[in-house]
């Protein structure tokens, strides 16, 4: 799976950005920052968990754009974890 630098979630272009010591400085992965449509993922975690935490947050910007300000974080958790792994392991690519 390849992080793309954008990626447009029901209209809004989200900027995919990589930020050094989020874990370290505010024990976060990543992070999706509505009003600035970006997405900030550690640099310094392993490809595969970037990706995973890619999707956690990409699964979060989803959810505000579909009207959802209150969010279950166990819920995008677990929704997080599966469809990454479904987005892996299977070619899903409905482009024409």
């Amino acid at each position: 799976m390849t992080i793309p630098l954008e990626v447009n979630v029901a209209g809004i272009d989200y900027k995919v950005q990589y930020q050094e010591g989020m874990i370290k400085s505010h024990n976060l992965m990543g992070q999706v920052l509505y009003a600035e449509s970006t997405i900030d993922i550690d640099s310094s975690m392993s490809d595969s968990k970037k990706e995973q935490v890619f999707v956690h947050e990409l699964l979060h910007a989803m959810l505000n754009e579909a009207g959802y300000d209150e969010q279950d974080e166990e819920l995008v958790n677990r929704l997080a974890i599966v469809l990454y792994q479904v987005l892996k392991q299977n070619d899903l690519n409905f482009k024409s």
